[in-house]
């Protein structure tokens, strides 16, 4: 199938990077064969993709990477670039591809150590691709110090390097590199489109990918996860009785206590397993002797404590995801309490548990239901500013009791 078909209800970016990917055909075709290239062309050499989260962004990013290395015979007898069945594309879409560098981080930042290797890889030509591909797909995590690194790339770009970056706003990203990229919005994903992708594709029962999308609002990786995974609906089962659960100050501590604690363990499950693997091979790579307590070889102290800090940085990063992704469960209660008050058509997003939704709406009114949906973006501001997990999710729920 065509490397577009993973793009759900983004019709409109998909034409006009279908459309880049036929000019960019065009341009390395003149340059390879000596012709002339297009006189007008609608391929750049730094793109940026923004769009709220589950809105494929990545996605539409590897899709276009995909078509830039398409070596379709099709192509020469007017076909489309982006085939998905070649092997540009098909090495690309599994990450295997030489010339295309997907960068993604499980830490809170990128720094200017990973950025200059970047750099100094897009300055390569390409080694059997047609372009050398760079995908950035948390371009709102570099630091300051990176994304200068990085302007300096997109202000004097190698003749057949593209740049794919990725962000959730326009604003995440520095003024000076956004100047220099062409900007595509993509949309939150309909959640008609959202469940019938899920039943095409993953072969989930349509009642279950109805149910996941609809509770996910189009959130196309959540909406799988929740369909394929038993465990991640039993977390969110517990964390929409939250609500239920604060109509006093031991109530509050307690549910709050529970939120951080499952989000810990979630952290802590993620890195048992990949912290043991990488320390082990660090250890190997290094000379060490087998098992956690031999000695290691003198002066490689230094590696292992940076290899520490990176796995802390990484659990942090785990938790504050896991609490996140709570918080935004919490949030779409509250929007059906309120869409209940207000009597709105709009579809609600928890109908499995429209008796608890039914028995806020009538215990307050619309203002209250506000007031604790500012109290959880509230939350969500103070774990982005570091504030302890416990101490940030207490205040949230003591703000809910309170209404």
């Amino acid at each position: 199938m065509p490397v577009w078909d993973d793009l759900v209800g983004q019709e409109r970016v998909q034409t006009q990077l279908a459309a880049a990917a036929r000019d960019a055909d065009g341009l390395v075709t003149a340059v390879v064969e000596g012709t002339e290239p297009p006189a007008a062309s609608k391929m750049t050499h730094a793109w940026l993709f923004t769009g709220p989260p589950g809105s494929g962004r990545s996605t539409a990013a590897r899709a276009f990477a995909a078509a830039l290395q398409c070596t379709s015979p099709d192509r020469a007898l007017g076909g489309e670039p982006g085939c998905g069945f070649c092997e540009g594309c098909h090495t690309t879409l599994i990450g295997t591809h030489s010339d295309v560098e997907i960068v993604r981080t499980d830490l809170l930042s990128i720094g200017v150590k990973e950025t200059r290797e970047l750099v100094r890889r897009a300055q390569l030509s390409p080694a059997v691709g047609r372009w050398q591909v760079i995908v950035l797909e948390d371009a709102d995590r570099l630091t300051e110090g990176a994304g200068n690194v990085i302007l300096k790339a997109v202000e004097e770009p190698a003749p057949r390097t593209v740049w794919l970056l990725c962000a959730p706003s326009l604003e995440d990203v520095l003024p000076t590199i956004r100047s220099r990229c062409r900007h595509l919005t993509l949309r939150t994903p309909p959640v008609a489109a959202v469940a019938d992708v899920l039943v095409r594709r993953d072969g989930i029962e349509p009642a279950l990918a109805a149910a996941a999308a609809r509770a996910t609002q189009g959130h196309i990786g959540r909406a799988r996860r929740l369909a394929t995974d038993e465990s991640a609906r039993a977390r969110r089962a517990t964390v929409l009785k939250l609500p239920l659960r604060v109509d006093d100050v031991g109530g509050c501590l307690k549910a709050a206590q529970e939120l951080v604690d499952a989000a810990a363990e979630d952290a802590k499950q993620v890195a048992e397993e990949v912290d043991t693997r990488e320390t082990e091979e660090l250890r190997a790579a290094l000379g060490a002797g087998a098992g956690a307590g031999s000695r290691m070889p003198r002066g490689t102290a230094g590696v292992m404590k940076e290899l520490e800090d990176r796995q802390k940085r990484r659990r942090t990063r785990t938790q504050r995801d896991s609490l996140d992704l709570a918080l935004t469960d919490l949030t779409t209660f509250y929007r059906d309490v309120l869409a209940l008050q207000l009597g709105s058509t709009v579809a609600i997003a928890n109908e499995e548990i429209r008796p608890d939704l039914d028995r806020i709406a009538r215990a307050s009114g619309p203002e209250r239901t506000l007031r604790r949906i500012e109290a959880i973006i509230a939350c969500r501001d103070a774990l982005d500013r570091n504030v302890a997990p416990l101490l940030a999710v207490e205040a949230m729920t003591m703000s809910l009791r309170a209404g």
